[in-house]
């Protein structure tokens, strides 16, 4: 077989997508084919993985209730908001290192098929009020199969692609991804209003919604939820089972890929992407029980979506940018602007609650200018989810170079491959460190309302994280003579 032509099978025995004559004449279309399916299949982990943040706003209504104190009955839905982040989290230390052990098909279409457990679990949890919390955790443990997917998606598609277009690709696929989080805050809330399975799936359950003293009670069908994901899973499970490909090269031996975990880059990159995607995430999980906290006589589930769906669509943005003017650059710069935006969060904050307050601004509050500063906010974090993505492979690539500078050419190409394993290592493991967002900043404003009562004291905290990280890309990264410019 001709070395610059790729197996027709699943399997590609031969992948050189830095070969521009390779990469121009089919290694482009089928990266394209393999991204085109990850993409919609990582969504759909996103939708499961967050689920439990729309959810937690009706079981209330529907007449779960956990605890007579309403407080603890708060911070339990908390918690439910927040554990698929902390399994998810600890999911993705194993998946990061999944593609070079079983394949990037198989390991798709494995992981993808796993999104039924907790889907379908769910759907028939919600329909019985005698329903335990132990059992709705469970649950929302398994919810975290969704966010492990994450790593090992983008470390698969991390391979697909030359170094010039892995901040787009990257981005894109974890952009795509990304938008489950606004899909499911968007679809959940209406689709409960139809009867869209009919008694095919379970009768309508009653819901009690309160204002004041007041009292309402409707029909919603609230296992439609989780259920119509269902055909979604199993279409895109087949297609990446038939449809992707294997990459031969991206073998590696486990202990191979463990090398990561001696290089202060991936530690500090980890540090980074902490602040960037574990923001995302971590606002996308907190968020509605945040703003209803807040502002309990707003329609919020009208509008929670759109904080998601900015900071998924802006991330391909965010990936673009870095390829054009580097991903330091943009993440250094990124990092200001997400401290200034919870400043602004801040200023808007109604001044009744914890003393920690900014001393201006309006006294009650302003729902309207909080969310518009919110959704910058998530804007910020997708650009710098992007801009940090594309710092990973940059870094990493650099440093096998650099160590093979005065070698042959075969150790020159041999370092290339090693740099592009170990890069796509750290893509997955520092996905890992950074959806631990998602179960922190639900944690530390449910701790900071009930320390202080207020969720001050978590912002501060968050801004106070974000200047940090900004020192840290300055001075390893975007400044002048930088050890690593990237």
């Amino acid at each position: 077989m001709d070395s610059s032509t790729p197996s027709r099978g699943r399997v590609l025995t031969v992948w050189e997508p830095e070969n521009k004559e390779f990469w121009e004449r089919e290694g482009a279309a089928i990266a394209r084919r393999n991204l085109w399916i990850s993409a919609p299949a990582l969504m759909l982990a996103f939708i499961v993985w967050q689920m439990w943040s729309v959810i937690t706003l009706n079981l209330p209504g529907l007449g779960f209730k956990f605890s007579d104190d309403p407080k603890v009955n708060e911070d339990l839905l908390f918690w439910l908001a927040a554990a698929p982040s902390l399994s998810g989290a600890t999911l993705r230390i194993f998946y990061s290192f999944m593609i070079p052990l079983v394949g990037g098909r198989r390991w798709t279409a494995i992981s993808t098929a796993s999104l039924l457990i907790p889907v379908i679990g769910m759907g028939i949890a919600v329909q019985d009020k005698t329903t335990s919390y132990s059992t709705f955790m469970i649950l929302a443990l398994l919810c975290g199969f969704g966010s492990g997917n994450f790593s090992s998606s983008m470390a698969n598609i991390g391979y697909f692609y030359p170094k010039a277009h892995k901040g787009a690709a990257l981005g894109f696929n974890a952009g795509f991804g990304n938008l489950g989080v606004s899909v499911v805050q968007f679809v959940a809330p209406r689709v409960v209003k139809i009867a869209l399975f009919g008694a095919l799936l379970g009768a309508a359950l009653p819901f009690t919604v309160k204002k004041g003293l007041t009292s309402t009670t409707t029909e919603i069908w609230q296992q439609n939820a989780p259920f119509i994901w269902v055909p979604f899973i199993v279409l895109f499970t087949v297609l990446a089972w038939f449809f992707m490909n294997d990459i031969a090269s991206a073998k590696a031996s486990l202990r191979a890929q463990l090398v990561i975990f001696r290089e202060p880059h991936n530690w500090l990159m980890c540090i980074l992407y902490l602040g960037t995607f574990g923001s995302f995430i971590g606002y996308s999980a907190g968020f509605p029980l945040f703003l209803k906290n807040v502002f309990p006589n707003e329609p919020i589930a009208n509008y929670v979506w759109a904080g998601a769906f900015t900071g998924a669509i802006i991330r391909p943005v965010g990936g673009w940018l870095s390829d054009k003017v580097g991903g330091a650059i943009v993440t250094f710069w990124n990092f200001l602007v997400m401290a200034l935006a919870v400043l602004g969060v801040l200023f808007f904050l109604p001044k009744t609650t914890g003393g920690l307050s900014l001393p201006f601004g309006p006294h009650e509050g302003s729902f309207p200018a909080c969310f518009a500063v919110f959704v910058v906010l998530f804007l910020t974090t997708g650009i710098g989810n992007g801009s940090t993505f594309r710092m990973i492979p940059t870094i990493f690539s650099t440093l096998k170079t650099r160590e093979a500078a005065h070698g042959t050419d075969e150790q020159r190409a041999a370092a290339q491959r090693e740099g592009v394993l170990l890069g796509s290592a750290v893509v997955g493991f520092s996905a890992a460190i950074g959806a631990y967002g998602g179960f922190l900043v639900p944690r530390s404003v449910a701790m900071s309302n009930r320390i202080t009562h207020g969720p001050e004291a978590a912002l501060w905290a968050f801004a106070a994280y974000y200047l940090i990280c900004a020192a840290i890309t300055w001075y390893f990264y975007s400044r002048k003579n930088a050890p690593m410019p990237c």
